[in-house]
């Protein structure tokens, strides 16, 4: 999984309000943006994928919903489909899973997060926006425990900001932005130019 930069990955969880959430984030990616892009949106279980291909038509970088064994490529976002979580399997490929919701969800966050930052470690960022409830405040940890890069929400931002609180409470980001500055910090990030949050100092962009 090596790449010639720190980060090999990035993983999204997001929930209420989410669809405008990311809408305006991977509006503002580039269509090279060098790093795939995982997410899990909470959406209703027969939702279809009607929410991949509106994403695609509106962003430069590419948006399709995850497949079944599917290697991860660069500058392309991955969807979790309606009802199935998606992993990240130790060989590098996407899973999709019909076990027991987790956190009350399926897709999971926290599923999505635990999976990737067991493949990828210090190479992953993880973000958190807009949410009704905990999902992916255990995924955070995780992410934090193998070494990689937390980004959260200002819940001040969100639409809902239950979800960004439950993951502030859960780990310490480092970084703490509203979401028109994100896709400007996930560039920096991804080209290596932004500087690591240092102890003590308030997290942001």
């Amino acid at each position: 999984m090596a790449r010639r930069g720190r980060f090999q990955a990035v993983v999204i969880g997001v929930s209420s309000g989410g669809v405008q959430a990311l809408k305006r984030l991977l509006g503002q990616l580039p269509a090279d943006f060098p790093l795939p892009i995982l997410i899990v949106q909470h959406i209703s279980p027969d939702a279809g994928n009607g929410m991949a291909k509106l994403l695609d038509q509106l962003c430069a970088i590419r948006v399709k919903e995850a497949d079944e064994q599917e290697r991860v490529l660069p500058a392309t976002v991955y969807l979790a489909p309606p009802n199935y979580h998606l992993l990240v399997e130790r060989d590098g490929l996407l899973a999709l899973s019909a076990d027991a919701p987790v956190s009350f969800a399926r897709p999971s966050v926290d599923v999505l997060f635990e999976s990737a930052a067991a493949v990828f470690g210090a190479g992953l960022i993880g973000i958190i926006l807009t949410g009704a409830n905990y999902d992916g405040s255990r995924g955070v940890q995780r992410i934090k425990a193998h070494g990689g890069v937390v980004v959260v929400q200002d819940p001040a931002d969100a639409e809902t900001p239950q979800m960004p609180l439950a993951a502030l409470a859960a780990t310490t980001a480092d970084h703490v932005v509203a979401l028109a500055d994100m896709a400007a910090l996930l560039q920096r990030l991804a080209g290596g130019t932004a500087a690591p949050r240092r102890q003590g100092e308030a997290s942001d962009a």
